[in-house]
């Protein structure tokens, strides 16, 4: 019996040594838990503050770049503000431009117009200048036409041929453009110097107007000859120079003390001289 109850404290014994050492065994198993715990939260803690400390930078950084984009969306806002005003600006400019250079051009436009009215209205007048010079023109061939039959060749006062006599001025020009012989004009005053016309000299002696007649002297080759009592329009023919060729005078106007007319000379005679 004493040992039975040995036996049973030996094995009370045994299950509470066993509960002590697996309370043991529980509490280091704890005690490294919480080491372990304690560590592992540490670390967290340090991490957490690093993490910190790099949100805190972010943060930071964040806000100056706030700023900046700040600063810059004024400065954008300004310069795209300005912009905006020197657009309008400058659009209005053009504008008052533009109407500046269409009120130009519609004055430009209005004096082309005037000036164009003008210009048709002087080419509607030269038209018209134009159809009567054409009309004059085949009229003054008539008349040249005219004229051409009414030139005459007669028999002079020295018994030669005449060419054709001019009996006026017009008539004389028409003869000056056939270019066959020399023709020079002249006016003769009683009571003047002689005339030099070509190789010769002329004056005037008498003029009868009541008459139609005259009377002049002719030097040439050192002598005088008087023509005496001519009429109108009548050659008067003599010969000069050293080979003799003959000369032609015709009165065409006879006047008080005064007669005008012309001198025919060949081609060949010398050209008057002052």
């Amino acid at each position: 019996m004493a040992e039975t109850e040995y036996v049973e404290e030996r094995s009370v014994s045994g299950a509470l040594l066993a509960v002590v050492a697996i309370s043991l065994l529980a509490a280091l198993g704890g005690l490294f838990w919480c080491y372990s715990l304690q560590k592992d939260l540490g670390a967290a803690g340090r991490k957490l503050a690093v993490a910190d400390q790099k949100n805190a930078e972010l943060s930071q950084k964040l806000e100056a770049t706030n700023a900046r984009l700040r600063a810059t969306s004024e400065t954008l806002g300004q310069s795209v503000g300005m912009t905006q005003k020197q657009i309008e600006l400058r659009a209005q400019s053009i504008l008052a431009q533009q109407k500046i250079a269409q009120a130009k051009l519609e004055e430009v436009q209005a004096a082309t117009q005037k000036q164009i009215g003008a210009v048709s209205s002087e080419v509607s007048s030269v038209k018209s200048d134009v159809g009567g010079v054409k009309t004059d023109v085949a009229a003054t061939k008539t008349d040249l036409e005219a004229t051409k039959t009414q030139l005459t060749r007669v028999v002079g006062d020295a018994g030669v041929m005449s060419g054709l006599i001019a009996k006026n001025h017009d008539e004389l020009e028409i003869l000056k453009h056939r270019g066959d012989r020399n023709y020079y004009e002249f006016t003769l005053q009683k009571g003047q110097q002689p005339t030099l016309l070509s190789t010769i000299k002329l004056q005037l002696k008498k003029a009868d107007q009541k008459h139609s007649r005259y009377t002049l002297n002719v030097s040439a080759d050192d002598r005088n000859i008087e023509k005496k009592d001519k009429s109108l329009d009548e050659p008067v023919q003599f010969y000069t120079g050293k080979d003799p060729v003959l000369y032609e005078l015709v009165v065409n106007s006879i006047e008080k003390n005064k007669v005008s007319g012309y001198l025919s000379t060949p081609k060949t005679a010398k050209t008057a001289t002052p």
